[in-house]
């Protein structure tokens, strides 16, 4: 479902409660990262099981998030800053592909919904939430 505004997520809530989703997967942009306590809290209240993007739905009660290590983003956007600052062009800079990636699981969340989450998964999270 889009939502292109905060304004639409409701729809986009009641659109998903009506089709009995199984479980929800959220991709990170500026409305959603905006609302995640609202679609962190619609998923709990549903017993959806969600995963995001990034850890701050994590932050805010969310079950799981797999993506950038925004941490390591920033960092990497410091060295660019210091080169630039220097004397470099930007434009002869090159492209970077993100290579650290994180996966933090929420086991208060979820123990709520219910859900055991396999040995094996938890033994590959970056950060397991208690």
């Amino acid at each position: 479902m889009e939502v292109p505004t905060p304004a639409t997520l409701d729809a986009a809530f009641s659109a998903i409660g009506r089709t009995h989703s199984a479980a929800l997967i959220t991709l990170v942009d500026a409305v959603t990262f905006s609302q995640r306590q609202r679609i962190v809290e619609f998923a709990a209240k549903h017993r959806v099981p969600a995963i995001y993007q990034v850890r701050e739905f994590i932050d805010a009660g969310g079950l799981m998030s797999y993506g950038l290590n925004m941490l390591g983003m920033y960092r990497r956007t410091a060295i660019y800053v210091d080169r630039v600052l220097k004397g470099a062009k930007p434009a002869d800079l090159p492209v970077e592909q993100p290579t650290m990636f994180e996966l933090v699981i929420n086991l208060k969340t979820a123990k709520a919904l219910g859900l055991t989450i396999p040995q094996s998964l938890l033994g590959r999270a970056d950060e397991v939430i208690q």
